[in-house]
């Protein structure tokens, strides 16, 4: 199976070639908003019919290069096709921020430890830092088509890196880890060895309601600034939820290693089963990104000789893993315990779920191995 992840490497450019790559990426990003001018007008999204409207004008009104110039009809159509596949309205597509999209082997390489980069006035070679990227750059990965960005005076290569591994084996598998995940701890792991692991999301939980207490202020000032304020703030808290999914899922893949059965709740829908919580306890609740920790953890388990699978998270949290009893009052939300009204079982809620999830990664390699 192949599997692609999104690199992130920071080019260093000298003074002389910063300037040439701001250039080249807002004459990029003027050229997109020409050509979306004319999709918008024509709804016209056929490259060949594109390329003789806009061809010779991006060629002279803007400066592109050949590949550039193809480029940005590829980037302007993607745009649209994406507008058009999620259901929207047909609304004229803006390219605000300044970008830049390279083909690998046309618009950058790798030449002798630098990275070659297509600008306005022909090729420039950046050196690169790799620390922490090493990996990518051992000779088994491919390169995709990269992004260009510019962030706080950096300049920095989005490069997706495409690698095929071999699937994880059933009969391969040497222990199974029930993963629960939720708000009060932001996941709890449950082994084949008894053995219990706590990710404490209470200081997490303090800060989404101190980044909520924040947007309701800045929601409330209404003037222009504190909109721009409020879409700093929105995006700031998406890459501080990344980082702390990034580092629980990498604790998980250190500690249980490669042939490991991970086994997590299916929680499509969970936004519309959140949703009947008090009000004032809705934002924390709803907006975890809880599929985001869950991709995480499946592209890191693939990468390391494991498996995650997906299972039904009904009444995980209110049977005994004791006696199998089921039922809602052994669950207090409240407090977070569970208390078996049979068996008198009791335990951290959510340990109780990873203990039924892992039986669960046990009964799913029953079945497998009683198949072939």
């Amino acid at each position: 199976m192949e599997i692609t992840i999104t690199a992130k490497i920071k080019i260093n450019p000298t003074s002389e070639q910063m300037d040439l790559l701001r250039t080249t990426l807002d004459a990029y990003r003027s050229g997109c908003n020409f050509v979306s001018a004319l999709v918008f007008d024509t709804k016209q999204l056929a490259q060949a019919k594109l390329h003789k409207m806009t061809y010779k004008s991006l060629r002279s009104l803007f400066s592109l290069r050949s590949q550039m110039a193809q480029s940005v009809m590829k980037t302007v159509i993607a745009r649209y096709q994406s507008l058009k596949g999620n259901g929207h309205d047909w609304t004229k597509v803006q390219f605000k921020k300044p970008q830049y999209d390279l083909v690998w082997n046309r618009d950058y390489s790798l030449t002798k430890g630098l990275f070659s980069i297509n600008t306005l006035r022909g090729r420039v070679k950046v050196p690169f830092e790799t620390k922490g990227m090493e990996q990518y750059f051992d000779g088994t990965w491919s390169f995709g088509t990269a992004k260009l960005a510019n962030k706080y005076g950096k300049f920095f290569l989005h490069i997706p890196m495409t690698k095929k591994i071999p699937e994880a084996s059933e009969q391969d598998i040497c222990q199974v880890v029930g993963v629960d995940m939720g708000m009060n701890f932001v996941a709890v792991s449950y082994d084949s060895q008894g053995k219990t692991l706590f990710f404490n999301g209470r200081s997490i939980k303090d800060k989404r309601s101190k980044y909520k207490h924040m947007r309701k202020q800045l929601q409330q000032l209404g003037t222009a600034s504190a909109r721009r304020k409020l879409k700093r703030v929105g995006q700031r808290e998406n890459r501080w939820m990344a980082d702390v999914n990034h580092r629980v899922s990498k604790a998980l893949i250190e500690r249980y290693g490669a042939n490991t059965l991970f086994v997590v709740e299916d929680l499509t829908g969970v936004r519309n089963a959140t949703e009947r919580v008090r009000i004032k306890d809705r934002y924390e609740t709803v907006s975890w990104a809880f599929y985001q920790l869950r991709t995480m953890l499946e592209y890191k388990a693939q990468m390391n000789g494991s498996k995650v699978i997906a299972v039904d998270p009904r009444y995980t949290s209110q049977t005994c893993p004791k006696c199998g009893h089921t039922k809602k009052a052994n669950r207090n939300k409240k407090k977070h315990t569970f208390s078996c009204k049979a068996c008198g079982y009791t335990s951290n809620d959510d340990r109780i779920g990873a203990i039924n999830l892992q039986r669960k990664g046990i009964e799913y390699i029953a079945e497998v191995t009683a198949q072939a």
